[in-house]
Parts: C-alpha cells; sequence; structure tokens
C-alpha cells in the first residue's frame, strides 16, 4: 500500500489499520502486519469473517485486528508501534512527523525466520518441530525491527538487500538502495536518490542527491543524540564520507571525509569555525586540504553531475 500525500490532513491526526496480530504462548504481541491503514479513524477493509487461528509450528495465535490510534501521542503497544512504521513505509506519513517516543521499549524483540517471528524462548523448540517435519528454518535476524518488505513494498523503488532497509523507512518513487545502503526506521528520502550508504534513524535526505559507499549520516539514536539532520537537494556525500550537520542543496562531501558538529572548518574568508556553524548552508564543499590536512569549505558554483536517471526508473 502507498499514498503519495506525505502529511497527516491538518485537522486530523489520528490514523487506522487492519490486519493481523501474532501472539506468542505467553500472550505476548509478536507483530502485526497491516494489510489496510490510512489517516482516518476507519476505513474499508478485508477482515469481515475472518477468525482467530493457530500455527503449531511457531506455537503462535494470529489474530485479526483493527485499531485506530493517535499519531501525536506515544505508542502504547506493539500493535500501536507497528501501525506508526506501516504508515511511514507506506508513505502516508513523512519522517519525524508522527510520534514515536518510546518505541524501542514497545516492540517485542524476536526471531525473524523464514516462517515468520518466533519468540526468542520458542527458537529452539521451533527448530526442532521444523526439522521433525522435513523443513529447514532459516533465522534472517534477531531485532525489534523487521524488514520493511516482509510488511510493505513501496512503488518506484529498488532495495538490493532487503535486510539493509527496516520497517518504519520511508523511501520516495525514484529512491534506490544498493547492497551495503541502509536505511533506518523514522528515516529516509523525499524524493529520486542514491543510497550506498547509511541512512540512520531521524535522517532525511532530500531529492536527486547521492549518499556515496560506505557514506555514513549520523542520526537520533546512538548516545542519546536529539539533533535531526536534514541533506538538501542534488547532494554529494562522497565514499566513505560522513556528516553530523545538516547540509543544504547542492552541497558537496568529498570522499573519506567526516565532518562532525564540532570539526574545525577553514573558510573562504580565512577564519576557523566549527562546522555546526555552517549546518544547513547550500552550496557548500567539504573537503580536507592535501598538504595541511586542514577542513576548507568553499562556496560551490556549477554541479557535481546529476543521477543517472536509468538508475532510477524503478518501474
Amino acid at each position: 500500500m502507498n499514498h503519495d500525500d506525505e502529511s497527516a490532513p491538518t485537522s486530523v491526526r489520528m490514523a487506522w489499520g487492519a490486519g493481523w496480530a501474532t501472539t506468542d504462548d505467553n500472550g505476548t504481541d509478536l507483530d502485526t502486519a497491516f494489510a489496510w491503514f490510512g489517516w482516518g479513524e476507519g476505513g474499508d477493509d478485508g477482515l469481515a469473517g475472518l477468525r482467530e487461528t493457530r500455527d503449531d509450528l511457531r506455537n503462535v495465535t494470529i489474530r485479526p485486528i483493527r485499531m485506530t490510534i493517535d499519531v501525536d501521542e506515544a505508542p502504547a503497544s506493539v500493535a500501536d508501534g507497528y501501525l506508526r512504521l506501516h504508515l511511514l513505509s507506506g508513505r502516508f506519513a513523512a519522517p519525524r512527523s508522527i510520534n514515536l517516543d518510546g518505541i524501542f521499549g514497545t516492540l517485542t524483540n524476536v526471531a525473524w525466520t523464514s516462517a515468520g517471528p518466533v519468540a526468542l524462548h520458542e527458537l529452539d523448540a521451533t527448530r526442532i518441530r521444523a526439522r521433525a517435519a522435513g523443513q529447514h528454518l532459516t533465522v534472517n535476524g534477531v531485532d525489534k525491527f523487521p524488514r520493511m518488505t516482509d510488511y510493505v513494498v513501496p512503488s518506484g523503488v529498488r532495495i538490493a538487500d532487503a535486510s539493509r532497509v527496516r520497517l518504519g523507512a520511508h523511501l520516495a518513487e525514484g529512491t534506490t538502495v544498493m547492497h551495503e545502503g541502509f536505511c533506518n526506521f523514522n528515516a529516509g528520502t523525499l524524493g529520486a536518490s542514491m543510497v550506498e550508504g547509511r541512512i540512520s534513524a531521524g535522517v532525511i535526505v532530500g531529492d536527486g542527491s547521492d549518499v556515496g559507499g560506505g557514506a555514513s549520516i549520523m542520526g537520533t539514536l546512538s548516545g542519546g543524540g536529539t539533533a535531526q539532520i536534514t541533506v538538501g537537494e542534488r547532494c554529494l556525500l562522497g565514499a566513505n564520507s560522513g556528516i553530523g550537520i545538516s547540509l543544504g542543496d547542492d552541497c558537496v562531501v568529498e570522499a573519506g571525509l567526516y565532518v562532525t558538529a564540532s570539526t574545525p572548518v577553514l573558510t573562504p574568508d580565512d577564519n576557523v569555525v566549527k562546522a555546526i556553524e555552517l549546518s544547513g548552508r547550500s552550496g557548500l564543499m567539504f573537503i580536507r586540504d592535501g598538504q595541511t590536512g586542514q577542513v576548507v569549505v568553499r562556496q560551490r558554483t556549477g554541479s557535481w553531475g546529476t543521477l543517472n536517471d536509468a538508475l532510477h526508473a524503478n518501474d
């Protein structure tokens, strides 16, 4: 399910969803997959007549669920958290536009397997039951966040390795995520972009930008950081570069250069400032002087080039 409107209705901040919740033998919800969801307090769904079922292999119950949430309040349950992640990946909500406070504490840490989510205390027993039935159980990960593509596949994107994009990532039409690219939840792109590096939680990348191989953009999770970083349109992060500041439009960070908020930067008027003072400005190029090692910023003119349209026509 996809939606091109990136914002909730201004007068309504309620969202609804209908789908299936998976619950273990202790009554703990492992996940919720919403097949129907959107803004408002309800909509058409296909749950009529469906009943709770059992999966004996995983020792779980799968039950139909309908719910309505206030997206300005913090997530109150596993299902509530999953609905918010669906809204983001389904392009109903842009990153940083809905409340995700405390979602790590709300979601359940589970084993994501070829048979679906499995409670960690049931994993060994599930393996044995699978073997006895002539099946092989593959564990793809142990985490609180599943792969996005197991729940939502937005239109017009390419994702070379599905395990590198978490549910709750927001990938705009024309986005390509290569094998070593990564996109966390509550983060992503607002237009056609090439992602060969890391888009961390809370980061937004603008239309026409290229996050080069091995490049990294600091997020809001590690170390409890609260700064929210935005990369503007038509920016280029060179291979193995990184930023801890925002970039405006038409900026370049050279390959191998990591610019943090406190990095001393030599400006064109021979002043040295902390990089945070340049955060969000457009038309800048950050390089490291090959002789002195000093990080230097220059005002850019012209363009670094553009994305290859053929790589982003993801029909």
